[in-house]
C-alpha cells in the first residue's frame, strides 16, 4: 500500500538546537529510494507503508545512537485505494486551481 506521511521528529533531551539531528535524518531517508521533502516543520515522505514506516524507525534509531535519550514524532499519513498518488500531483492540483482563480 502506498502512503504519504508528514512527520516531525522531536529530539528530547538535547538542547535548543536541534538541526544536527534533522540533518542526521534526513541523511538516514537519502539512503532509502523514497521520495522525501524536508519543510520547515517536518518531513514529507512517500512510498509503500512498510518502507515509510521502516524509515521513521531508522531515524528513531540514529538519533538514539547520537546519544538522544527520548524522542517524540508526529506523524500523519494518507493512503488511497483507487490510484497511486505521488506529492506533486497533490500540490500542483492546489497550484492550479489558485492559477485558475487569479485569472479571473
Amino acid at each position: 500500500m502506498n502512503a504519504i506521511a508528514e512527520f516531525t521528529i522531536i529530539p528530547i533531551g538535547v538542547g535548543v538546537s536541534l538541526s544536527k539531528y534533522i540533518a542526521a535524518c534526513e541523511k538516514v531517508l537519502e539512503e532509502t529510494e523514497l521520495s522525501y521533502e524536508l519543510h520547515a516543520n517536518g518531513t514529507n515522505l512517500e512510498g509503500d507503508w512498510d518502507d515509510v514506516m521502516n524509515s521513521i524507525k531508522a531515524c528513531h534509531e540514529k538519533l538514539h545512537e547520537m546519544g538522544v535519550p527520548r524522542i517524540s514524532t508526529i506523524i500523519k499519513i494518507g493512503t488511497r485505494t483507487d490510484r497511486k498518488q505521488k506529492m506533486a500531483e497533490k500540490t500542483a492540483s492546489v497550484r492550479a486551481k489558485l492559477e485558475k482563480d487569479s485569472s479571473h
